[in-house]
């Protein structure tokens, strides 16, 4: 044990799993993405055409919108996730028997898995028949006419909603264990000082926990820019293409029209977006 490079020994297993699982598929596809394949003209790949496939990305209008679309259901996921979770947070601050119980509840929906979330989902926003849908036209009658999956807007939120039902109370749970840690004497003194619970919460509270928030932000960031699972359930990239995401237009793109040549290179162009969102997470973590 007292030998430096025996730690390098215990590391060696795992590390030949991620060369052959990760990296080395990571240069593959780095390396089909200079190449035109077309799986459907040739079983091989057709030759090296230097940087086109990425040159054909961005003039695509459809990746664009993907990128889009990317964009605005993750903004909307992180926006209301916080929202919840700083929520959930302060409301269960105080322990108690119920909040205590509560707490070991919240780990149940993002526990269960993105596949049967949008099944269910899809299924309770079934016009005149989902739950969902039900208790929207009980209380909103002026909305009864909406098909809440058929609408663009409406789709993409309730595509967010499936997420951040989940992400909201993991991430209160990791708001309160933040909220936990602060000295109590700094909330004594502002109410000692006559700060109304208001002016504690923003100027205190929420600065204090900003740190955890933007570590959050991140986390659901990088989850939620690589959402697959949701689309291919809830909405199949519609209507149109309102809901597609990046992830899920890789996967059009691959194995609906067998264009790979391509697809490896939407493929690299979201490996490169994660790893900058990865690189943030990290420079969070260490400051």
């Amino acid at each position: 044990m007292r030998n430096s490079n025996f730690k390098y020994v215990l590391l060696l297993p795992t590390m030949l799993i991620l060369v052959v699982t990760t990296i080395l598929p990571i240069f593959q596809v780095a390396n089909l993405s200079f190449q035109r394949w077309q799986i459907t003209r040739s079983l091989t790949p057709q030759g090296y055409i230097g940087f086109d496939n990425y040159i054909r990305a961005f003039q695509d209008a459809d990746f664009l919108n993907s990128l889009w679309v990317t964009f605005a259901y993750t903004s909307m996921t992180a926006f209301f996730s916080i929202i919840v979770g700083v929520f959930i947070a302060v409301t269960l601050q105080r322990s108690s028997f119920w909040a205590n119980i509560v707490k070991a509840l919240l780990i149940f929906p993002f526990a269960i898995s993105l596949t049967l979330r949008g099944y269910s989902y899809r299924f309770m926003l079934l016009d005149g028949q989902g739950i969902i849908d039900t208790i929207l036209d009980f209380f909103f009658p002026f909305m009864s006419d909406v098909i809440w999956l058929a609408n663009p807007f409406w789709a993409l939120f309730w595509m967010s909603a499936a997420l951040f039902w989940a992400w909201g109370p993991l991430g209160g749970l990791m708001i309160l264990g933040a909220l936990n840690n602060i000295d109590r004497s700094i909330f004594e003194a502002a109410k000692v000082d006559g700060a109304t619970n208001w002016r504690t919460f923003t100027n205190i509270t929420l600065p204090l926990l900003r740190p955890m928030i933007m570590v959050v932000a991140l986390l659901i960031t990088l989850f939620s820019s690589r959402m697959f699972d949701l689309v291919l359930t809830m909405t199949g990239g519609g209507p149109g293409r309102a809901t597609e995401t990046l992830n899920y237009f890789i996967y059009r793109v691959g194995f609906k029209i067998f264009d790979m040549g391509y697809a490896s290179a939407l493929a690299m162009i979201l490996t490169i977006i994660l790893i900058f969102l990865s690189y943030l997470y990290s420079r969070m973590l260490l400051d």
